[in-house]
Formats: C-alpha cells, sequence, structure tokens
C-alpha cells in the first residue's frame, strides 16, 4: 500500500514514519526544500524521543522517502493525507490557506481514486471545503476522477508520539462512503491485529472529536491552576487535593497537576478555534473562555512570587531558569510560559542564564541574545539572585542542593512545576515558592 503525506512537520513526519514502520509505502511531500534535503541526508527538524531509530530503519528499507513534488508520486497512491499547519488567525479561527492550497494540488494532479484525509487539526465543516477545492479544478480540468475525503485527526503528545500513534488509545476516522472505510481500516490494519480500538464515524463528528479532547484537557488543566491559586490563599495544599480529588475514578489523576499555564502547539490553538467557531454560530463557549483567561493569568503566577519575595523593582536582579520547553522531552516553544516569564522580567530590567537539555537551539531562534545561554543545569545558577523552574525535565528533580546554594547569591527557589518538596526546601533553609503549597521563607 503507497500513501502520500503532505507536510512534514511534527504530525505528518511522525505519522508518515509509523506509518512506514507498519509497512506502508510512505512518500513524505513537502514545499520546503531546505527541509526535505535534511531528511533526505538523514536528519531529522524535530525532537521527538524515539523518532530517529524508526526514521532511519524504514529509509533503509525503502519504506520512508521524501520529495517536495505532490505530482510526481501518485501512481499507485490509495490515499493522500493532508498534515499541513493551521495556524491561528489573528481572530483566534484557524487558518486553513494551507490545508485548502494542498487540496487545491490534489484537484489539479489525481488521476485515480484516492481518499484524501484531513490529518491536520481542522474546524468542523473543513473536510466539505477540501472536498468543494478538489471538485473545482477537477472541473476546470474538464474531467470527472472519483475520489472520496475523510478525516482521521491525531492524538499524538510531543515527547511521547510515536508510542501514541503506534499503541493508540483509539483510532477515530471520519468517513462518507463504504470505499473510503475500506481503505482506512487497510492502512490501520496492523493496529485492528493489536486490538486498538478504531472508531468510525461521520465526518463532522470525527473533526470536532479533536477539539472536544483537547479543550476537555486544557479545562482540566486550568481548573487545577485556578484552584491551587485559592489553595494558597486559604492554606490548603494543593498536593493533598490533587491526591484527593484524583483517585476519583470519574475524575482520574491525569492533566491535574498545577503549574504555569499549559502551551505548544494545539491546546492553545485548539481552544482559540472552538471558541471561534461557536462564536460563528451564535453560541458562546462561556467555559472554554475562562479556560483561556486563567490560563493567560497563570503564566505570570512566578511574576507575582518573584515581585512578592524581591519587591516590585527587579532591575539589576538576575535570575536563572531551568527549562524552556512547554513540557519535557521536546523542544517546542510554542505558546511556552517560558516566553512570558522571559519577556515579564526582562521587561523589568532583569537579566536571565537558562537551561534546557533539549530546546536551547530553539530558544536562541526565538530569544535570540536577549538572555544568556547555561552549559547545564548548574551552570545557570552561578551568581543568580534567584533559579525559577518553569520546565519538569527529569533531570531537575533531584538535584545537589549543596552545590546549588553555594552557587546561588539567596538560596531562593521558584518552582512552578511543585518538583520539591516544601518540607525538604524547610530543612534545607532554602527560600521556597511553589503552586498552590504554603511558600517557605528562611
Amino acid at each position: 500500500m503507497k500513501i502520500l503525506i503532505v507536510g512534514t512537520g511534527y504530525v505528518g513526519l511522525v505519522s508518515g514514519t509509523c506509518f512506514a514502520e507498519t509497512g506502508v509505502n510512505v512518500v513524505c511531500v513537502d514545499v520546503n526544500e531546505q527541509k526535505i534535503a535534511m531528511l533526505k541526508s538523514g536528519q531529522i527538524p524535530i525532537y521527538e524521543p524515539g523518532l530517529e531509530d524508526i526514521f532511519k530503519r524504514n529509509v533503509e528499507k525503502e519504506r520512508l522517502s521524501f520529495s517536495t513534488s505532490l505530482k510526481d508520486n501518485l501512481d499507485e497512491v490509495e490515499a493522500i493525507f493532508i498534515a499541513v499547519g493551521t495556524p491561528p488567525d489573528e481572530d483566534g479561527s484557524a487558518d486553513l490557506k494551507y490545508v485548502l492550497g494542498v487540496a487545491r494540488e490534489i484537484g489539479r494532479h489525481i488521476n485515480h481514486y484516492v481518499v484524501v484525509v484531513t490529518k491536520s487539526t481542522v474546524p468542523v465543516g473543513t473536510s466539505m471545503k477540501v472536498k468543494a477545492a478538489i471538485a473545482d479544478e477537477l472541473a476546470k480540468r474538464g474531467v470527472n476522477v472519483p475520489f472520496d475525503v475523510a478525516s482521521n485527526p491525531e492524538f499524538l503528545k510531543e515527547g511521547s508520539a510515536v508510542d501514541d500513534f503506534l499503541k493508540p488509545d483509539r483510532i477515530v476516522i471520519g468517513i462518507e462512503s463504504p470505499e473510503a472505510e475500506k481503505i482506512m481500516r487497510k492502512l490501520y490494519k496492523a493496529f485492528l491485529l493489536n486490538g486498538h480500538p478504531i472508531l468510525i464515524m461521520d465526518i463532522s463528528s470525527s473533526e470536532m472529536t479533536k477539539y472536544a479532547a483537547n479543550s476537555m484537557l486544557a479545562t482540566k488543566i486550568s481548573f487545577m491552576n485556578d484552584i491551587a491559586n485559592l489553595c494558597e490563599l486559604v492554606g490548603a495544599d494543593v498536593g493533598m487535593v490533587r491526591k484527593g480529588i484524583g483517585s476519583d475514578v470519574r475524575i482520574g489523576n491525569k492533566f491535574i497537576y498545577p503549574g504555569t499555564g499549559y502551551g505548544g502547539s494545539c491546546f492553545p490553538k485548539d481552544v482559540q478555534a472552538l471558541v471561534r467557531t461557536a462564536d460563528e454560530c451564535g453560541h458562546s463557549l462561556d467555559i472554554l473562555k475562562a479556560v483561556e483567561a486563567v490560563n493567560y493569568r497563570q503564566k505570570e503566577v512566578l511574576i507575582k512570587k518573584i515581585k512578592s519575595h524581591f519587591g516590585d523593582k527587579l532591575k539589576g536582579l538576575k535570575f536563572g531558569m531551568w527549562g524552556l520547553s512547554f513540557k519535557p522531552k521536546t523542544d517546542d516553544m510554542r505558546e511556552a510560559p517560558s516566553l512570558v516569564i522571559i519577556e515579564k522580567l526582562l521587561s523589568q530590567g532583569a537579566s536571565i542564564i537558562a537551561f534546557d537539555p533539549v530546546a536551547q537551539e530553539e530558544a536562541h531562534r526565538i530569544l535570540g541574545d536577549t538572555i544568556s545561554y547555561a552549559k547545564d543545569e548548574y551552570d545557570a545558577c552561578v551568581d543568580v539572585d534567584a533559579l525559577i523552574i518553569v520546565t519538569e525535565w527529569p533531570e531537575f528533580r533531584m538535584p545537589n542542593f549543596r552545590v546549588i546554594e553555594k552557587l546561588l547569591k539567596t538560596k531562593t527557589i521558584f518552582d512552578g512545576r511543585n518538583i520539591y518538596e516544601p518540607e525538604e526546601m524547610q530543612e534545607l533553609k532554602f527560600n521556597y515558592y511553589s503552586i498552590g503549597r504554603k511558600s517557605i521563607i528562611n
């Protein structure tokens, strides 16, 4: 079986590589000549644990290849996946120009039946726009080439995307014809043999499922952050509260860890897009609007704690920062809380030296030399007034505090991920501020 994946970003590259791992012949297409050249030379433009090994294996077996041309790779193709970006427009809605651009190109070149699958996260109704765009181009050509559209949203978590794809919780497919269902089931046959559930539904429901899933997870995060802030005011410990509610099977213990807010390429964009879709339909998603507001406010919570400790004037202070990516096991800094914290501190005249195990190159691309970059976590502590923890990388969990206290100007830590226990910080005589728990002042 042969398929095309159009777009070699996070979703496209992971999907294409993992499909190849199941024996499918995959051609990944992208208009970015530099990126395709990089992939052909064996370099992967994103960081994702486990991806490099299966990438190299399937390139060597010639099941995975790369091209800048869609029209030159259509022979024997049974499905074309659209996996290009859908960046937020100024009003928060998803920008579909890349998706529809690919659809029009497909219409200009297909000459046999294919299923065109939207893999990008798109608003309800997008697949029908894709269908119309393809049909319009076929009409311009004066040909009647049969095709179907389908929706197959991704549910990949950055940092565990390979496992998520190869061992999915569920496979959601939206179709409108038996022929499209047949091809999609054939494509996912290897997953069905392992017992992974496949959910066949109408296309609109499939498109909505992706947005609803991400919005629900974002809601859990913002809810817990709001509760954490209240815990501090009433003297409760959010860690205990989290355990108390997480043991309820109706709630569960995932996505209820307090912190500095969610970021990344999915949650912020998808919540905004769903809110915009509802507004266009004359329906206000008030809960999700509150989720957005809480998340934006939460990204500044450490700034408030820093000012409560040092006062409003931060000019001349230097801060060490551990973590730049929006979450561990990725170099993705899109909508990362670190960016908000850095911007606020720099605007107050403070300086920053940061360390991230993976994201420093990406950080330098975004921030340039506005901050300094440390060679390791301890280097980020040398002669700084306080340490700020933004991303909960595993290597930050058990540092040598005796070394840290000798490097810091003052023994002060602002922990945005609650990775240390207040009792331990009390014994070590650190000033310790976390989220939703009592602050330790020595």
